[in-house]
């Protein structure tokens, strides 16, 4: 029988202490995971972390915040765009913040670090368009960032492996930015919630199917939203001539049958794909630094093989 990583079972012992999610309402939500105590974590050395505001939109208050980690050396770097999850309703670039450090440490890559906007009061195709015009800054802006244009790859966990995938399409649809990889950790790519993992984690592994639920209901505007490509990668039409990709799965994890499945469609289009199930592990580990800091290294360094052997990264680990 699987079993639960000692971790994963510390970790749902205080995820399942907490207030049910999906009985609030999104800004309680993200003002609860505000109040709550900073905890000490290793923090990665770098040579600098620098915040900018980015321009996304034609009105005046169409900006959001990225995040700049830049690693020790000389550069021009390779270039990583980095989607954080929570549902597209919470999280933000603090709750990633540990994790990208690390990436950029180990990878040898300058990471950036998106801080879209959120649903419900940005619901689809805001944080889409949010995460793709974050791309096109950074390709525009690499020199300036020390960074190497011909060189980006994209990634993020959950709803932001979700957005990395859909970023990438549209690059490919629109001509651009050219990324060389994509990096997918426990993507969600469709929202149908029926597949066989649903029905076996469906409560009790922190990622309940309801709490998936009221994560989805709150990202799109109706119920066509569901059947867009670009809400739910696993019903493109064509994914052919997509970047080559990198899909990580968690074990005990509502979405692991439907990355699964989005890695075997990429394979059977012909693009080049790598898979990798996270053995004894749930959903939102790759974040949880406090709980989960050896996994964490462990699926970094496999991050880091994987864009070695793509030819992108600088450094070995």
């Amino acid at each position: 029988m699987p079993q639960l990583d000692p971790q994963s079972i510390v970790y749902l012992e205080g995820f399942n202490q907490m207030p049910v999610i999906q009985s609030m309402e999104p800004q309680t939500v993200r003002e609860m995971f505000a109040q709550a105590p900073p905890v000490e974590v290793e923090l990665a050395p770098l040579a600098k972390i620098e915040d900018h505001i980015i321009s996304v939109g034609q009105e005046q208050d169409d900006e959001i915040t990225v995040r700049i980690y830049t690693p020790e050396g000389q550069g021009p770097f390779p270039l990583f765009v980095y989607y954080h999850g929570g549902g597209w309703v919470i999280g933000d670039i603090e709750l990633a913040d540990a994790t990208c450090r690390m990436i950029a440490n180990r990878t040898g890559s300058i990471v950036v670090s998106v801080d879209y906007r959120l649903a419900p009061e940005y619901k689809f195709p805001v944080p889409v368009q949010d995460s793709y015009a974050a791309l096109q800054w950074v390709e525009e802006n690499a020199e300036v960032i020390n960074g190497n244009a011909s060189n980006i790859v994209v990634g993020g966990d959950s709803a932001g492996g979700n957005l990395a995938a859909v970023v990438s399409m549209m690059a490919r649809d629109q001509n651009g930015p050219q990324i060389k990889a994509q990096v997918l950790i426990y993507p969600v790519t469709n929202l149908s919630y029926d597949t066989e993992s649903y029905k076996q984690f469906e409560k009790g592994y922190g990622l309940d199917r309801d709490l998936m639920i009221w994560f989805g209901d709150y990202y799109i505007r109706n119920e066509a939203d569901k059947k867009n490509s670009y809400v739910a990668p696993l019903l493109a039409e064509d994914v052919t001539n997509l970047p080559q990709a990198f899909v990580i799965t968690a074990e005990f994890d509502v979405l692991k049958d439907e990355g699964q499945a989005y890695a075997k469609r990429l394979q059977e289009a012909g693009v080049k794909v790598e898979t990798n199930c996270e053995e004894g592990l749930v959903h939102g580990y790759f974040l949880n630094m406090a709980i989960f800091p050896e996994r964490i290294k462990g699926t970094i360094s496999n991050i880091a093989q994987f864009l070695n052997e793509a030819d992108i990264t600088v450094k070995n680990t």
